[in-house]
């Protein structure tokens, strides 16, 4: 796949489940791209549509314009871009594309406005489907002027807005994973409802299509709470973490969202068992508190 040499050189690091993808998509729009990842071989999947692979961090970054993080946590982000600064040349943009915590993102760009570098915290909503489509909501934080570098390339991955300053990314994602997780649940109490009524919960479901309770979120994850497909998209371990991120952000700010705690503690409540496990399977914990419920009969595809 060729390059652009008049678009900046892009360092992607972190190339996991949603990073993979993204990545993916720089490419096409035909951006030079150099990749890290902490297991290599994850990285080198992406040397056949024309990335470079990167054996260490500032070895990624040393000549890139524009850094990209996509991964875990706050804490790893920190690790990550604190090696990479002894490779940051002046003027370098970072866009950090994970979800953590606000006050993390105030930390690092803080950090780096001392060294001279741009910040940008842009988390993401769409899942895997979004990312291989282009099509995410990217929600962006910072300055005016750094968003106006980072939004061409961030058009290559989907829709960014500027929601706010740097921080405000994160907190704009909390808002959208508070929604997710909430929804996800009240589509599972639903479901178990039509089928304890002596309904069947897919035809409740397609009969809800078209209705006030619409949503792609009934779409695709209705669908696969009906076929016990909990194979990971958006995942119950990152739901759990947005959750919790939630909460801290609305103590900070003074909140009481008793919901945010419910939905919080039912996701938690299936953590250590599967952590991997798409985050649709906040069913199995609704079936947990009620002993011999089961939606539909299929077998449940979980992670190994």
């Amino acid at each position: 796949m060729s390059t652009n040499i008049n678009l900046p050189k892009i360092a992607f690091l972190g190339i996991g489940l949603m990073g993979k993808p993204m990545a993916l998509r720089l490419l096409q729009a035909g951006y030079p791209l150099i990749a890290w990842n902490r297991t290599r071989s994850k990285a080198e999947e992406l040397v056949r549509h024309g990335a470079l692979v990167a054996s260490s961090i500032v070895e990624a970054v040393q000549d890139a314009q524009i850094v990209i993080t996509m991964l875990e946590a706050g804490p790893v982000v920190a690790q990550v871009v604190g090696v990479a600064l002894a490779g940051f040349a002046a003027g370098t943009l970072v866009i950090d594309m994970s979800s953590t915590r606000q006050s993390e993102a105030r930390v690092l760009h803080a950090l780096l406005r001392t060294h001279g570098i741009g910040f940008v915290d842009a988390p993401v909503s769409g899942g895997v489907l979004g990312a291989e489509a282009g099509s995410l909501a990217i929600m962006a934080g910072g300055s005016a002027a750094d968003f106006a570098r980072a939004e061409p390339i961030l058009r290559s991955m989907g829709r960014p807005t500027l929601v706010g300053p740097a921080g405000c990314g994160q907190i704009a994602k909390l808002c959208n994973q508070l929604i997710v997780g909430g929804t996800l649940n009240i589509i599972a109490e639903a479901l178990l409802l039509a089928q304890a009524g002596g309904a069947d919960p897919a035809a409740v479901r397609a009969a809800l299509r078209g209705g006030f309770a619409e949503s792609r979120l009934l779409e695709v994850h209705g669908e696969r709470m009906l076929e016990r497909n909990f194979l990971p998209g958006g995942q119950v371990k990152s739901q759990s973490k947005d959750l919790d991120n939630v909460l801290l952000a609305a103590a900070d700010a003074g909140l009481a969202l008793p919901l945010a705690q419910q939905v919080t503690q039912h996701y938690h409540s299936i953590l250590a068992a599967i952590p991997h496990a798409d985050q649709s399977a906040i069913l199995l914990a609704l079936e947990a508190i009620n002993p011999g419920l089961r939606l539909g009969k299929a077998a449940d595809r979980l992670p190994n």
